[in-house]
């Protein structure tokens, strides 16, 4: 029997596992996941941003935690020799009312503890001349990396510490029982003390086979990125260039992004997704569109955002569209410059009521705890998440947040 099994083989679950690891180190701890190797999905699908936190509510878990995992995030990368570049995000308003929300956000960054300068157009276009604005916010700890290296390294460290990872392992059915969990797996039954379930776009599913009652659902939303690709694309820019966030969306909007790797990409979009796990294409899944078709907070979500989910729809079928969000800051983009890159999905929790859930969300039960919702910023804030629940499930001496019931 194993003290501790985590379900998923993302970041938030190889960071608990490797807490919980350096906790106990004398805890026999297993890892599963259906893949064949680590993050597979939301993890090895995004920007690669470690944000600051200067979107997220004061004193809400998104806030709180993704300032102390940027700040443990690069720790670890300093200590596993792991690259990252700190080197700045530029939040660009392009209309008089980004402008008055880019000033919200001022003090939203202010009221988290981050430094965020407001500058005008003038020294917008000294800092980056392709790009132009009415203003922007300049956040200069804003950093990039590779999320799916850093998984790499968690995973080495895990098996330098006696943790198994087993791949491979897609989860069939949980029975927990006042002492233990029964896990069935396609490779057997794995039997534990405590469950900690990290499983992302199935994270309902998981959930609902473990017999947790839920009021909400996952719906995957789509994120479609464009490799920029022109003779200037290493000068282009030096920052990250973002768009000023519509407060009533839980998306950032499409973006300029230089990654780790030298390249830029620009995106993502958020339009439905038709499969929680189609990258290829938005191939349709009878089973996952009937899993969110059924349920009535989905109707209801979709008429609260139908504008919105218009504008997105259409920027994912005509790319004219696309360029547009993107010219409205960077007007020397063109058509030929935009190559395909791979698409992200996200899971994202979505209530009986129809409201999207914007906070980490999680449950527990007498033997396990669910991460039920963790979007972005999760691989940032996936250090101090790990340690959290670490510290719920009793096995750290403090408890400083405590995951919520």
């Amino acid at each position: 029997m194993y003290d501790y099994c985590v379900i998923g083989a993302g970041i938030v679950g190889l960071a608990t596992a490797l807490e919980i690891s350096r906790l106990k180190p004398d805890a026999k701890i297993v890892v599963l996941d259906k893949e064949a190797g680590p993050a597979t999905h939301q993890t090895g699908h995004n920007s690669g941003v470690i944000h600051s936190g200067l979107y997220y509510k004061p004193g809400s878990l998104k806030a709180r935690l993704c300032r102390e995992g940027a700040m443990a995030m690069k720790a670890f990368c300093i200590e596993n020799a792991v690259p990252y570049r700190e080197i700045g995000k530029l939040i660009v308003a392009t209309s008089p009312v980004e402008v008055e929300r880019m000033q919200a956000l001022r003090r939203n960054a202010a009221e988290n503890g981050i430094a965020a300068q407001e500058i005008g157009a003038g020294e917008l276009r000294e800092l980056e001349p392709n790009i132009e604005g009415l203003a922007a916010l300049r956040i200069g700890e804003s950093a990039i990396v590779s999320y799916r290296r850093v998984c790499e390294v968690m995973v080495g460290k895990l098996a330098t510490a006696g943790v198994r990872i087993e791949f491979g392992s897609a989860v069939r059915a949980i029975v927990e029982s006042g002492r233990d969990v029964a896990i069935e797996t396609g490779k057997g039954r794995v039997t534990c003390r405590w469950l900690i379930a990290c499983a992302g776009l199935q994270a309902d599913r998981i959930a609902a086979i473990a017999g947790v009652a839920l009021e909400h659902r996952i719906v995957p939303f789509r994120g479609e990125y464009f490799d920029v690709v022109r003779p200037d694309t290493a000068t282009l820019v030096s920052h990250m260039i973002y768009p000023v966030p519509d407060p009533a969306l839980p998306f950032l909007g499409i973006h300029l992004t230089p990654m780790i790797d030298g390249r830029l990409t620009v995106g993502p979009n958020a339009v439905l997704s038709l499969a929680r796990e189609s990258y290829a294409g938005n191939w349709p899944s009878l089973h996952d569109m009937a899993a969110y078709a059924s349920f009535p907070g989905f109707w209801k979500m979709l008429r609260a955002n139908l504008s919105s989910g218009i504008r997105e729809a259409r920027s994912s079928l005509f790319r004219g569209r696309y360029l547009q969000e993107c010219r409205k800051y960077c007007p020397s983009l063109q058509l030929g410059d935009l190559k395909p890159y791979p698409p992200g999905i996200r899971a994202q929790a979505v209530s009986r009521d129809g409201a999207l859930v914007h906070d980490f969300l999680f449950k527990r039960t007498s033997r396990s705890l669910h991460v039920l919702n963790a979007p972005s910023p999760a691989a940032t804030s996936s250090i101090p998440i790990g340690r959290m629940i670490a510290e719920t499930l009793g096995i750290a001496v403090s408890n400083r947040h405590g995951v919520p019931a």
